[in-house]
């Protein structure tokens, strides 16, 4: 792209102000701004039109596959699922672009090293997790690994230098998550620095465009994948794949299923799988009516009372379709650290502008049917989001503890 070419398509949007510092660029930083502005999607600022009128349906519950079921079925359930790994049908996906800012830490978050008398590491918990489904089915299923712009060097690194603990590296596979711009409250494209556009990831729902932007897709149909996991890296017993929920799933006839744990109180901060105007959807904590926090079934039961862990399965034929569907955008109130006009730089205070999401729950949302699938907490939930406190590194390592994991 030229000066000219951007210039052109910058004023159609409004946006010129990116070019304001141009003049004043080397030759490098000004092809790498020009390159920038090629890659920007300036249809996300169609969003901030729709930002005040974002509004949800109507919710009503829906139930899950209990522990007590899944056990009375779980021998047909396991047989499936294992009959799906050993004939190489399914995949999964990890979301691991975040930092351990929270943790304390400037490196990628699941490099942050959680042992007390030895190094643990948190992706060394998630490899072993899944090592030991593929030991169970006797074979490694392809691993999607996906990064930022923040930490993919850094990521792929270590583990290449930990030899993916353990895991078949021929099954490992890394892609970069895609990027969106920010605005400020104007609706004006802001600057990080003056040859470079602010931007951040472009939300958890973006795994699997970023994975077709990658050319992944392509992959995955010729290795005849069915089933395609998304997990995130955060919680150390996270287990992807395993054949029983896996083998409910496919035996379910559903387009997608969840790993859900009974509400701890009704009131925790967990998004709830549930139905929206008919169609499996989350409803995220903050969005609950005091009614639906505090509602109950005929046994007494919540009626909103299994909170999602992030551990989805997809039938990769419904993802490929999904995939020529526009997920809509969520406009978020962030700090973002930028340039003024006269190209100081100010480090916010306060929220300053926009980012742009995708979220996951509206890809469960244009799906036609979910399977909800109950866990045992104590065994597959272990989040690490704080350096102490709730869902932190001291309660991950009291579960882990509890688990047998020698820490």
């Amino acid at each position: 792209m030229t000066y000219e070419e951007a210039a052109s398509r910058l004023k159609e949007c409004g946006q010129l102000q990116l070019l304001r510092f141009y003049d004043t660029l080397s030759a490098n930083e000004q092809r790498s701004l020009l390159d920038q502005i090629e890659r920007t999607d300036f249809s996300v600022l169609s969003a901030l039109s729709d930002h005040a009128s974002e509004k949800r349906g109507s919710f009503t519950p829906l139930g899950a596959l209990t522990v007590p079921e899944i056990r009375a079925e779980e021998e047909r359930f396991r047989a499936e699922g294992l009959k799906i790994l050993r004939e190489g049908k399914a995949a999964a996906v990890l979301l691991a672009g975040g930092m351990g800012t929270r943790l304390g830490s400037d490196r990628p978050k699941g490099t942050f090293d959680i042992g007390i008398t030895k190094p643990l590491y948190i992706f060394e918990c998630v490899f072993r997790n899944i090592l030991a489904i593929a030991e169970e089915a006797g074979c490694c299923f392809p691993l999607l690994i996906m990064t930022s712009e923040l930490n993919h060097e850094a990521t792929v690194g270590f583990l290449t230098e930990h030899r993916f603990f353990g895991y078949d590296p021929e099954k490992v596979f890394f892609f970069m998550q895609e990027t969106a711009p920010c605005a400020g409250r104007d609706g004006k494209l802001l600057l990080e620095e003056k040859w470079k556009l602010a931007s951040s990831p472009n939300g958890n729902g973006g795994w699997f465009s970023s994975l077709v932007k990658a050319g992944l897709d392509r992959m995955l149909e010729a290795e005849g994948i069915e089933y395609l996991s998304v997990f995130g890296v955060d919680n150390v017993l996270v287990r992807v794949n395993d054949p029983c929920y896996l083998g409910a799933f496919a035996l379910s006839g559903r387009d997608c299923a969840g790993k859900v744990v009974k509400k701890a109180a009704p009131d925790e901060r967990v998004g709830v799988l549930c139905l929206e105007d008919g169609r499996p959807s989350i409803v995220e904590y903050y969005e609950m009516t005091d009614e639906m926090l505090t509602s109950r079934d005929e046994n007494g039961e919540l009626s909103y009372n299994y909170g999602v862990i992030l551990n989805y399965c997809f039938r990769f034929s419904k993802l490929l379709r999904l995939a020529e569907q526009k997920l809509p955008l969520h406009i978020v109130e962030k700090k973002i650290p930028c340039l003024d006009e006269e190209g100081n730089a100010v480090s916010p205070s306060e929220p300053n502008g926009y980012k742009f999401e995708t979220l996951v729950l509206d890809m469960i949302h244009l799906t036609d049917s979910c399977l909800p699938y109950e866990v045992e907490r104590e065994k597959e939930f272990a989040p690490i989001k704080n350096r102490a406190g709730i869902d932190s590194v001291e309660s991950a390592r009291e579960l882990l503890k509890q688990n047998g994991i020698e820490l």
